[in-house]
């Protein structure tokens, strides 16, 4: 199976990054699924439902969050009817919406997708480790699931690293969101679970994590908030992680970075 995961889309540069590139990586590399992180593409700041539409219209099948999944307040509705978006699975119980699912790809096999956010200097949330393991009951790879994939949202390196490690061979990739700096080490770790610290994002690299610089800027300069932060609007890069399955056992062939557009350099499968 071949499964694209596209990083953190931020603003307006990022939505026009995925929408004018997908359509090539999609021909290109025979794309079975791809899966979007969506939580920054409502102008940096969460996502509305009027964007996921957008995406799924491009031929995303599944968007995941992250910690601004509640910044645009009608997403709430509209995440407990939708199960292709997803917010972490870690997060309380009896909060709307649900960390994980099983698609139907286009070559009719199953995928599961499982996010998952970090506590390493983020909210305070409810254990990732254990809220991953409790998704994973009964989804062994090569059986009733085809492909496992493990969105893991946090700050820490050292923290998405330790989550790579500890699932390795339960799941088919495992890649890591929130940073905005895509992470130089795609590889295919011991037991065969593609990994990658972070895809990094959608959007334009002219900034500061997308952001426009001068706000950004200031806020390490005076330590005051100041101006509100907003998306930086030059051309995006489109950012992911390419990873082709063995459809015996679920785990991974190969696994790539892939960059598109903007400034950084173009790196493809």
């Amino acid at each position: 199976m071949k499964v694209l995961y596209i990083g953190d889309v931020l603003g307006k540069s990022g939505r026009t990054a995925v929408a004018d590139h997908l359509p090539r990586l999609q021909d290109e590399l025979d794309l079975d699924f791809v899966v979007v992180n969506g939580e920054n593409s409502a102008h940096g700041f969460g996502i509305t439902a009027a964007i996921c539409e957008s995406f799924f219209d491009l031929g995303v099948d599944v968007i995941t969050t992250g910690n601004h999944a509640w910044d645009q307040r009608e997403i709430v509705d509209y995440i407990q009817t939708e199960p292709r978006l997803l917010r972490p699975v870690n997060y309380p119980e009896g909060t709307p919406g649900q960390g994980v699912g099983i698609y139907t790809a286009k070559n009719g096999q199953k995928v599961c997708v499982i996010q998952a956010m970090g506590r390493l200097f983020m909210d305070p949330l409810d254990d990732p480790f254990a809220g991953i393991q409790r998704a994973l009951l009964n989804k062994k790879l090569g059986q009733k699931t085809d492909f496992i994939l493990i969105d893991i949202h946090a700050e820490a390196t050292s923290e998405k690293m330790a989550v790579g490690q500890h699932f390795d061979g339960q799941a088919s990739m495992i890649v890591g969101t929130h940073s905005h700096i895509p992470t130089a080490d795609a590889q295919i770790l011991p037991r065969g679970t593609a990994y990658q610290t972070d895809a990094g994002m959608c959007g334009d690299y002219d900034s500061v994590i997308g952001m426009t610089k001068g706000p950004a800027i200031g806020r390490f300069l005076s330590k005051m908030r100041g101006e509100r932060l907003a998306p930086a609007c030059g051309e995006g890069t489109l950012c992911a992680v390419y990873v082709e399955s063995d459809d015996t056992t679920g785990l991974a062939k190969t696994v790539s970075p892939v960059w598109v557009g903007g400034r950084l350099i173009e790196v493809l499968p």
